[in-house]
Order: structure tokens, then C-alpha cells, then sequence
């Protein structure tokens, strides 16, 4: 998981300004404004609890005082991560949370009825990333995403009241597709928090070692890793694109964009010849919008 820049000293204020420089829209202008309300209350959470994992709070420690953390732990991710718990605990018991931004989801979960597991999985992920550094084979990376992404698009469906259970299969295959390709991105600047999400039995089929990846640019082996994984996510989009069809309106303008946004980073990729070491290949504004009205055709 990766952070998107310093944090003001408003702790609250911070994290959600962090919405504006998400790859992917979070709650954008056209969606209807309750739902746009709660979508920033679960994003506020989500942001956070990334934050915390990986250890982009603002400095001062003022989130770890709101979470009554005691100073000399107050650089102990996995403390702040329980700390959190418990303060997310007190959001579905009744009790007033602590930190300003559970104080802000409360009112989201009783309207919308969420449930605590989507949010207990992304607290998870975090506490996971804090002990675990490598993943073995795909599956060991799916596992991780299911905790790290797939809850959510859960909570996406859950807040416009459109779950199902195929819609949620769908999901999950969008959001753990855009979890692999935001990898394959970061690969460098998670080496460096010492994570790689690129499966181990992949990086010895195709003759990849960890120095490889600490290079400036990727030679051809690694490039070869990388356009393999993106392949997978582009199968795993492919996969879920049927959810944009089975909703209207302007939830499916938005579904789109997520899936767009994919497409359209796993063409950036491939554009810089799966060269993601110098940093995130990007795409332009442009080539987003084109996936767009590729995704609401139901085209590619």
C-alpha cells in the first residue's frame, strides 16, 4: 500500500485531502451527494488505516494522541493499528470513537448498515504488511488482496445498496486487479519500505532476484515478470467489467472509471515497455477518458 504525500496538521483534514490524488475516482462530483458524503466517510477510514501501515502520519503525532496512544509508542504501527481496532470497535458498539474520522463513519455505518468485517479486513492487510514482506505464489498475493482491496468495492456496493453476490464476485476481481496493477507500479518504492508483491515462484520462473528490482531501469527479465503480471490483472479486469453493465445511472459511470482507470494503467505499462522501476508508468487524462467510453460500450 502506498501513501500519496505529507499530511497537514489537521489530522482529519489531511487524510481526505488525500482524495485528489487517489489513481481513481473516490467520490466524484456527478455521484448524488449522500452518497458522496458516505463514499468520503469510508475512504477517510481506508486512507488512515494506510497511513498507519504504512507510516505516512503526519508528524507530531497527533493521530496517535486522538487514538490515546502514549507518545513513546506512538511509532509502533502495529499499537496504533490495535489502537485503531478499538476505536473502530466503538463506531458499531455505540460508544463515540475517539478519532475525528471513525466519529465521521459512524453516522455512514448506521445509515447504511455496514457491517465491521470489510473495515476489520483492511486492518488486517496493514497488520499483515507489517510482518509479512513476501508472498510465495499468486494465490499467497490473492489471499492478501482480499484483505487489502476487495473489501472495498464490498463497501462501494454496500453504500449504493446494489450488492449481490454476483456483483461482489465481480468486485472483487476489479479491486484485486487494481491492487496487482498499483503493485506492479510501486514496485521500487516498495522495495524500498522492504515489500514486494511480486510472487516469488514468478520471480524464479522468470530468473528475477531482489537486486534486479533495486536497479534504475528493469532489464529484460524483469520486464518479462512485469508484462506476465499485468496480464493477469488485465484478465482479472476482464473478469469483473460485467459488473459495469449490471448497474445504471451514475453508478455505472463511476464503476466504469475504476475500470477504466485500470485499463488504462496497465496501458501506461505496457507503453514503458513494462519498465516500472524508474517509477509509476502513468497515463494521461486522455487515454483514461477513452477507457471510459471503451468500458461503458462494453467494448475490449
Amino acid at each position: 500500500m502506498t501513501g500519496t504525500g505529507a499530511r497537514t496538521a489537521d489530522p482529519e483534514r489531511g487524510t481526505l485531502d488525500k482524495a485528489a490524488a487517489e489513481n481513481f475516482p473516490v467520490a466524484p462530483f456527478f455521484l448524488p451527494r449522500a452518497w458522496r458524503t458516505d463514499l468520503m466517510a469510508v475512504y477517510g477510514f481506508a486512507r488512515l488505516v494506510d497511513d498507519i501501515g504504512d507510516g505516512d502520519l503526519a508528524p507530531g503525532g497527533a493521530d496517535a494522541r486522538l487514538l490515546g496512544v502514549p507518545p513513546e509508542q506512538a511509532e509502533d504501527r502495529l499499537v496504533l493499528l490495535d489502537a485503531f481496532e478499538a476505536d473502530l470497535r466503538r463506531v458499531f458498539d455505540g460508544s463515540t470513537p475517539r478519532h475525528p474520522l471513525l466519529r465521521r463513519l459512524q453516522p455512514t455505518v448506521r445509515r447504511r448498515s455496514l457491517p465491521p468485517e470489510p473495515f476489520l479486513g483492511l486492518i488486517a492487510a496493514n497488520r499483515q504488511d507489517q510482518i509479512v514482506g513476501r508472498y510465495e505464489t499468486y494465490d499467497d498475493l490473492l489471499a492478501y488482496c482480499e484483505l487489502s482491496a476487495n473489501p472495498v468495492g464490498r463497501l462501494v456496493l454496500a453504500v449504493t445498496g446494489t450488492e449481490t453476490p454476483e456483483r461482489i464476485r465481480r468486485s472483487d476481481a476489479v479491486c484485486t486487479a487494481l491492487q496487482i496493477v498499483e503493485h506492479l507500479q510501486d514496485v521500487a518504492e516498495d522495495l524500498g519500505r522492504d515489500r514486494i508483491y511480486l510472487p516469488a515462484a514468478d520471480m524464479k520462473r522468470f530468473h528475477v532476484d531482489e537486486t534486479d528490482l533495486a536497479a534504475k531501469t528493469a532489464g529484460a527479465s524483469v520486464r518479462a515478470l512485469v508484462a506476465y503480471e499485468a496480464e493477469r490483472a488485465q484478465h482479472l479486469l476482464n473478469e469483473g467489467t460485467p459488473l459495469v453493465g449490471s448497474v445504471h445511472g451514475r453508478l455505472k459511470l463511476l464503476l466504469a472509471g475504476f475500470v477504466a482507470g485500470g485499463r488504462a494503467a496497465i496501458r501506461a505499462i505496457a507503453a514503458a515497455e513494462y519498465d516500472v522501476l524508474p517509477g509509476p508508468p502513468k497515463a494521461s487524462r486522455l487515454r483514461l477518458l477513452r477507457e471510459v467510453g471503451v468500458t461503458l460500450r462494453g467494448e475490449g
